[in-house]
């Protein structure tokens, strides 16, 4: 029980410095999805606003029995780019549940760039083809570079696959899969759907994009990670996916705007690591919207890492005289 007023700071690149494995980090989402089936988690589904100018907000919150309430909010803001700024910054509060005093102010940007990845890989786990050799990314930022080290980490993969409309992060990502010696080139989205085993999109959250991807062409045994609410797909062409899960079905039927039709979904990750299915058939995808479940899952391991490690900066706050 935290009992007093200090607090620690982690930044993101105190977390990156932690070396936390894409592998613990997706064992840790597989513990919290037990844990919420058993009632010892809870969450709230995320909120999120578009006030315009292609800028996305959200929050999550959720409580555990470890202890601690985590608190995340995120801005996805498209000109920071020019601003010399990422385009996706936030800031994550753990407070202590029994007390309601803040533990950690953490850097939210490592969180969710790796949370997403490790949520898509307890999915792929278990739906994507053991022996996928070729990954393709429509979208080449933040979130496919993180899905690239999640995924080398499971599948024996050999080939990469970019189509991004920045070249700068495509030639990014094309030299990160090279470095783990892969062979790696740009394509098409045509080429990505019909020659990968694995497919992860992440393009910008714009719902004025037109959709470009047609689920058809996939191979019969392929595994989508679709990280971007499924904005740059063809609805007509989901139904191709003989399996679609979500991270959370309670938030999914509260959202003004479905990431896939309600009846092509059959489940959420819960379901899915509870085994509440059999044998699910391919093709399958994952459908992310962002669950509090993951921030809470990343968090409560790095915090408990950088506690072990002695890493941050602890802060003292200091009692303000306003005596006149």
């Amino acid at each position: 029980m935290h009992l007093t007023e200090d607090y620690l700071h982690l930044s993101d690149a105190a977390l990156e410095r932690l070396g936390i494995p894409p592998s613990e980090l997706a064992d840790a989402i597989e513990a919290a999805l037990i844990a919420k089936a058993e009632g010892r988690l809870h969450v709230t589904p995320k909120s999120a606003l578009l006030p315009g100018g292609g800028r996305y907000m959200m929050s999550t919150l959720a409580v555990g029995d470890e202890g601690l309430t985590i608190l995340k909010t995120v801005s996805v803001c498209p000109d920071n780019p020019a601003r010399n700024l990422p385009a996706i910054n936030g800031a994550i509060l753990a407070l202590d549940a029994e007390t309601g005093l803040l533990r950690a102010v953490i850097g939210a940007n490592w969180i969710t760039a790796h949370r997403t990845a490790a949520l898509s890989a307890v999915a792929a786990r278990r739906l994507a083809d053991p022996a996928s050799a070729t990954i393709g990314f429509v979208g080449c930022g933040v979130q496919a570079l993180s899905h690239l080290t999640a995924f080398r980490a499971i599948f024996p993969l050999t080939r990469l696959l970019a189509f991004g409309r920045g070249e700068k992060n495509r030639n990014a990502l094309i030299a990160a899969g090279e470095a783990e010696g892969m062979e790696a080139q740009a394509a098409t989205p045509e080429e990505v759907l019909r020659e990968s085993d694995i497919v992860v999109t992440s393009v910008t959250l714009d719902y004025t994009i037109e959709p470009f991807l047609d689920a058809t062409l996939m191979k019969p045994r392929a595994f989508a990670a679709i990280t971007d609410l499924g904005i740059p797909w063809h609805d007509a062409s989901l139904s191709h996916f003989k399996t679609i899960i979500t991270d959370d079905m309670e938030q999914e039927r509260a959202a003004e705007r479905p990431v896939a039709p309600a009846e092509q979904i059959a489940g959420d990750l819960t379901d899915l690591v509870m085994g509440r299915f059999a044998a699910p058939p391919a093709p399958a995808a994952f459908a992310f919207r962002g669950i509090a479940l993951g921030d809470y899952a990343a968090a409560v391991l790095a915090l408990r890492r950088a506690e072990a490690q002695g890493a941050g900066q602890r802060i003292l706050p200091q009692v303000m005289d306003t005596a006149p």
